[in-house]
């Protein structure tokens, strides 16, 4: 039997993991973060930089949401996603430096969404609950936005959230439903859309260049 989250159930989870949040990112400071991501834009400030192995585009964090931003740290942090380099830089940084980094990445909300491009594939169905329709408007503020990212990185995510190799007990539920052959048509209708950016502008111009 397929375990599925409803949209209520989901909206319900996104909310309570976002007010647990709130506090947090509220007190964060993008000066600080902005010298303390230094080391970020080795990788994500590069376009098309890929990691070596597996190889695939490493995903871009410009205009990402806050919230998911320090989601995302304190899960390389605490080894719920597997991935050396990330653990080791995330695992050295403080809740107040995580949320200052998240804080300056976030810097301008990213790139407004305009019509969405193409026709999503039918699988694409079990994400916009979450995700938004173009990937871009997402139900919660710890949930990331998709629309931009590449779609080499999506397939890997995906991938991982379905071995359980990341540990997210939302996606553990909802990647249960969705086949792995749809993977690529999902990733790639998503990474056609628009909403996030690589770090070095948000570095040069204090947020993601409009497209």
């Amino acid at each position: 039997m397929t375990f599925r989250l409803s949209p209520v159930t989901v909206l319900g989870l996104g909310l309570l993991a976002a007010v647990s949040l709130s506090s947090t990112a509220s007190a964060a400071d993008a000066a600080k973060g902005k010298v303390l991501a230094y080391t970020c834009h080795g990788c994500h400030g590069v376009p098309d930089y890929k990691n070596a192995y597996p190889n695939y585009r490493v995903p871009k964090l410009g205009g990402q949401n806050e919230a998911y931003l320090v989601s995302a740290l304190n899960a390389y942090a605490k080894g719920e996603r597997p991935h050396p380099t990330m653990h080791a830089q995330a695992a050295t940084l403080t809740d107040e430096e995580k949320a200052d980094i998240a804080a300056f990445l976030s810097a301008g909300g990213g790139i407004p969404s305009k019509d969405v491009v193409g026709t999503p594939p039918p699988a694409t169905q079990t994400c916009v609950a979450c995700h938004g329709a173009d990937g871009a408007k997402t139900v919660a503020p710890d949930y990331p936005k998709l629309a931009g990212q590449p779609a080499d990185y999506i397939v890997h995510a995906l991938k991982d959230y379905k071995s359980g190799k990341r540990k997210n007990p939302i996606m553990a539920g909802i990647i249960s439903g969705v086949e792995e052959k749809d993977f690529q048509a999902i990733a790639d209708f998503f990474s056609k859309q628009q909403a996030v950016c690589t770090t070095d502008q948000v570095r040069d111009l204090g947020k993601c260049a409009s497209k």
